[in-house]
């Protein structure tokens, strides 16, 4: 199938929350065979994009209550991945000291 059909069948809104979906699946998909934890920074880094593309998706066809379950679950995401980012990391970067 060409690219031309494609976007016959399918709007860019359609294809923007394709994206994300996928990115959600392949963190869900991995964790659920445990080969990555919830804990795993690529597991939210991958939940942050995912739900960012799909909550963009939804701004597109003005679905808002799926902008708001996406923004939180980006928010939620994003909370995890700082959580588990290396303090050692943040004092580099920062120039923070204990």
């Amino acid at each position: 199938m060409n690219s031309q059909r494609l976007n016959n069948y399918m709007s860019q809104s359609d294809i923007i929350a394709s994206a994300g979906v996928t990115l959600l699946l392949i963190a869900f998909f991995l964790n659920l065979k445990k080969i990555m934890s919830t804990d795993n920074k690529w597991y939210s880094g991958l939940s942050i994009v995912g739900a960012a593309l799909c909550g963009y998706s939804s701004y597109l066809i003005s679905f808002y209550p799926f902008v708001i379950l996406e923004g939180v679950w980006v928010l939620a995401a994003l909370s995890s991945f700082i959580k588990h980012v290396p303090r050692e990391t943040i004092a580099k970067e920062g120039e923070i000291k204990e």
